[in-house]
């Protein structure tokens, strides 16, 4: 059967990217599903430079809706190799993707189109058919068909059945009007003298010989012994028009008589012989195929050709950003009030800039446009951005929020470059956190990804990189504690374990750090203190600790 329906032929054309074997299992089982493709060219423009013309899009896509979501696309920097997209289109479909750079992969660009827009599509296959019109089934392509042709059948014989009927009525009314022609002067009389003249043709004895009455007294009605016309006969005859009344008429009515006695016979052969119907279906289908085949065509266009054609889908390797995306220098700028911008180039950090008003810096770093950044928020969960994407420095940025799924109660705690292999250490203000991997907090949606658990009133605090071998806390009641780092777990998520034990308060600061170099930070006067003698402090994990060191700052931070 796969060699008559290969698949499904869309009207606007495509490209089917399923391979056989899957749309065989569909066929087979009844559900499954088409991918379908846009078809494209790709358009040489000399000296390198090339585009993608579009020339057929997928079945049901409607191209304004296509066209804005691109743009949007664009807008975004969802895609950063695509540079434009327009639409020449006039009779025929042609939309033109322009790429960023003449060194990008077609592949690769249309792998990207492909995932994030309508550009493919899938369509999905449910035959549930009716079985004899009563029990839905989900049916294989060959139970389909044998269910369509038992259809067809049916539908033949209830419109033979329904004809032979209306023959049936035509040939009875028939017959009362030849005898109505063979009796004309005795109809005459009895609709011009009778009373109830339907009921007198009904009665009247049609094999007789009859006398024209001159007048009413000369009429005599009917026996009332029953006649040999029915009463569909008699109303036939009482509407016939007088123009009717001709000879050529009378001839119209035997040939029409004759004709249809020959088609009510074959109807009775049909009815009483399968064969002749499944004969009669096939020259149906056979004429059906002749009207709508392959040399089908509308105004002078060959519509009968097939328009969706198959292709197998290769796979298109991941692409990291990195090789998509021009590698430029630039400097990231967040204010206090989450509005988050990229200056073009590595400027000075002490520059002073420019915010709105009431608001100010709060974190500003250098990058590169290939970079990933890490966003840390106070509900534990990360969120990632591409560099690449951000808004430009010449205004005041765009709200964070507005790129990530990040709640307004949910305060900004970090802004990194993800760099693969590191590792963070989290805490929550209860004083509880882990060692986490940096790859393993890296988001692939605006929602982010959940890491450190917090509930209730306990919020995310910490999130800073680790290196060295030892931790160092600090509580709200300024008490300092010393630990090995490796007493902290490695968790991809979690509560974690305790890290200092607090009678009141909760945690104000956490760091890592090399015990041999020393424990560092600065003091009220902005000059780095370090403490090399850090026994007083040191513990156990979970301990309470000793008074920070003379001189610990006083918002007990290290840094």
């Amino acid at each position: 059967l796969l060699n008559y329906v290969p698949g499904p032929d869309f009207p606007t054309g495509g490209i089917i990217v399923e391979s056989p074997e899957s749309i065989a299992t569909a066929y087979r089982t009844g559900k499954g599903g088409f991918r379908l493709r846009c078809r494209y060219e790709i358009e040489d423009l000399g000296r390198g430079q090339w585009q993608i013309v579009i020339t057929e899009i997928p079945y049901q896509v409607q191209k304004s809706k296509l066209i804005e979501k691109i743009a949007e696309l664009i807008q975004l920097k969802k895609i950063p190799i695509l540079a434009d997209v327009r639409d020449e289109s006039a009779d025929d479909i042609r939309l033109v993707l322009e790429p960023r750079s003449k060194n990008v992969d077609p592949e690769v660009l249309m792998g990207m189109m492909y995932r994030s827009s309508d550009l493919e599509v899938r369509f999905s296959l449910n035959m549930n058919v009716l079985i004899d019109g009563l029990t839905p089934k989900v049916c294989s392509m060959k139970e389909v068909l044998r269910a369509f042709l038992d259809h067809r059948r049916e539908v033949l014989i209830r419109r033979s059945t329904h004809r032979m009927e209306k023959i049936d009525h035509r040939l009875e009314v028939l017959e009362g009007f030849i005898v109505a022609f063979l009796n004309l002067d005795r109809v005459i009389d009895i609709i011009r003298y009778d009373e109830d003249p339907k009921a007198a043709l009904m009665r009247e004895d049609w094999s007789k010989d009859h006398k024209r009455a001159m007048d009413e007294k000369d009429y005599i009605s009917p026996a009332p012994s029953g006649g040999e016309l029915s009463e569909v006969q008699a109303d036939a005859i009482l509407n016939m028009r007088l123009r009717s009344l001709r000879r050529l008429e009378e001839i119209e009515l035997l040939r029409e008589q004759a004709a249809l006695m020959e088609e009510r016979a074959g109807l009775e052969d049909l009815l009483d012989s399968e064969d002749i119907q499944w004969t009669k279906i096939s020259d149906q289908l056979k004429e059906t195929k002749k009207q709508f085949g392959k040399d089908w065509i509308i105004d002078g266009v060959a519509r009968g050709q097939r328009l969706t054609t198959f292709a197998e889908a290769g796979e298109v390797a991941d692409v990291p950003l990195e090789a998509m995306i021009d590698r430029e220098p630039i400097t990231v700028v967040c204010s206090q009030m989450g509005w988050i911008r990229a200056m073009t180039g590595h400027i000075d950090l002490n520059r002073e800039l420019k915010f709105k008003d009431g608001d100010g810096p709060r974190f500003i770093f250098h990058a590169e446009t290939t970079d990933r950044l890490l966003v840390f928020g106070a509900n534990g969960r990360f969120y990632t951005l591409s560099a690449s994407t951000l808004p430009g420095g010449r205004g005041m940025g765009e709200p964070l929020r507005l790129m990530v799924d990040l709640p307004n109660e949910a305060e900004i705690l970090d802004i990194m470059i993800h760099k693969p292999g590191r590792k963070l250490l989290v805490a929550s203000t209860a004083g509880d956190g882990f060692i986490v991997p940096e790859d393993d907090v890296v988001a692939q949606t605006r929602s982010g990804k959940q890491v450190l658990n917090v509930r209730g009133d306990t919020k995310a605090l910490i999130c800073k990189p680790t290196y060295g071998d030892s931790v160092a806390v600090v509580g709200e009641n300024r008490k300092v504690l010393v630990f090995p780092l490796d007493e902290l777990p490695e968790m991809g998520r979690g509560k974690g374990v305790r890290l200092q034990k607090y009678k009141d308060g909760g945690l104000s600061d956490a760091t890592t750090f090399t015990l041999e170099a020393g424990l560092s930070w600065l003091d009220p006067a902005g000059r780095t203190r370090t403490e090399t003698e850090l026994t007083e402090w040191q513990g156990k994990r979970a301990s309470a600790g000793r008074m920070a060191p003379r001189g610990f700052p006083r918002d007990n931070r290290f840094n």
